[in-house]
């Protein structure tokens, strides 16, 4: 074969090399980038002069390929970018030292390299558009049910409040000894309980005005922690207070803020084991006031961490949560421009952190 013919027979290679790869990737499983890759350095190997003298390495983010051993430094490199930044790298290595690459492998494996970057480019755009909408129609979920809470919130209240003051009135009629006490205090727990959901929903659909004015937290957390003495005793659970200086001031309706304390508090007793520690503790980053909650629990399931914040999710069984707390703090916390987080910590546990920023206007 003369050079002609074996310099031809290397650029069919080449371009099919190039073929190979657009229409793997035009085919890829969006979800197993390994196979991919694999598929890519195969097409590689067989496209280079000396195939069964070449090992072709592709890296990109936690994945990492290869064809085989290597056995040399010698090699050929291009960087695979994913919006102007390297996302990875395609490496070619030729085993036998006496053996060189063509002029032309450089180009083709740089071509590839682009050709994956645009492949993962056109995937983050997509799955970027895909929690754009998904956001969008969480959004409108919660407006219908902050409107639908609304109206169903005023039209429980009256009726609670009857129920709740006629079975106090009934109750006061009553001696300890008569076989009806028990059946009407399981009338005015529940009643209580559902109050509190009632104002849980008011809360969550806006239906109470917030009353912003500059206030030291300070008194106002130890003020809410107080609250929950009695709850800290009777689960057995201690806590510890952190707050890097007092005074703090944040502008704030010093309401919502004792309830976005409380419902986080109650809900980190709720998960503690006996003798847990809940820690509480503020601190300024930025233009940020930093509240975080922790607790010693068994953390978040992914399930959890995914609809912590969604009304009417919750973990507890019926009867102990309506799963409207965490979401009456969320929207709480969003009304005052801040932002809420749930993670689980490194040791055990669960942690919450509630960002409001010191400039009321400020957006997160």
């Amino acid at each position: 074969m003369n050079s002609i013919e074996a310099a031809l027979k290397e650029r069919i290679k080449e371009l099919t090399c190039l073929y190979e790869v657009s229409s793997i990737l035009v085919n890829a499983d969006e979800t197993n980038h390994e196979e991919t890759y694999s598929s890519i350095a195969q097409s590689i190997k067989i496209g280079f002069q000396y195939p069964e003298d070449t090992e072709v390495v592709i890296e990109q983010g936690t994945f990492s390929v290869k064809t085989g051993s290597i056995k040399t430094d010698k090699k050929l490199s291009s960087a695979i970018q994913l919006f102007k930044k390297q996302a990875g790298s395609i490496c070619v290595y030729l085993n036998k030292t006496e053996l060189d690459f063509l002029p032309e492998e450089q180009p083709l494996i740089d071509n590839i390299a682009l050709k994956i970057g645009d492949y993962l480019e056109r995937l983050a755009i997509k799955q970027n558009e895909l929690l754009l909408r998904q956001q969008m129609e969480h959004a409108d979920r919660l407006t219908i049910i902050g409107e639908l809470t609304a109206g169903i919130a005023h039209e429980l209240n009256t009726p609670l409040a009857n129920i709740l003051g006629f079975a106090e009135l009934l109750r006061d009629n009553l001696s300890d000894h008569d076989p009806a006490v028990s059946d009407v205090d399981k009338i005015i727990k529940n009643a209580m309980f559902s109050r509190e959901v009632v104002k849980k929903l008011m809360f969550f659909a806006h239906a109470i005005p917030q009353e912003k004015r500059e206030v030291n937290i300070i008194p106002v957390v130890r003020d809410a922690l107080d609250l929950l003495d009695a709850a800290f005793k009777k689960e057995q659970v201690r806590y510890d207070f952190y707050a890097e200086q007092d005074p703090i001031k944040l502008k704030v309706d010093a309401v919502q803020l004792t309830q976005i304390i409380i419902n986080l508090v109650i809900n980190a007793i709720y998960f503690s084991p006996k003798k847990g520690l809940v820690g509480i503790k503020i601190t300024q980053q930025d233009e940020d006031v930093v509240f975080e909650i922790s607790d010693e629990g068994p953390g978040l399931s992914p399930e959890a961490l995914e609809k912590v914040f969604q009304p009417f999710f919750t973990t507890k069984p019926t009867g102990e949560g309506s799963g409207l707390g965490l979401s009456v703090v969320h929207g709480i916390v969003t009304s005052h421009n801040g932002s809420i987080t749930a993670q689980n910590r490194p040791d055990q546990g669960a942690l919450f952190t509630v960002r409001l920023p010191k400039d009321e206007y400020a957006i997160k």
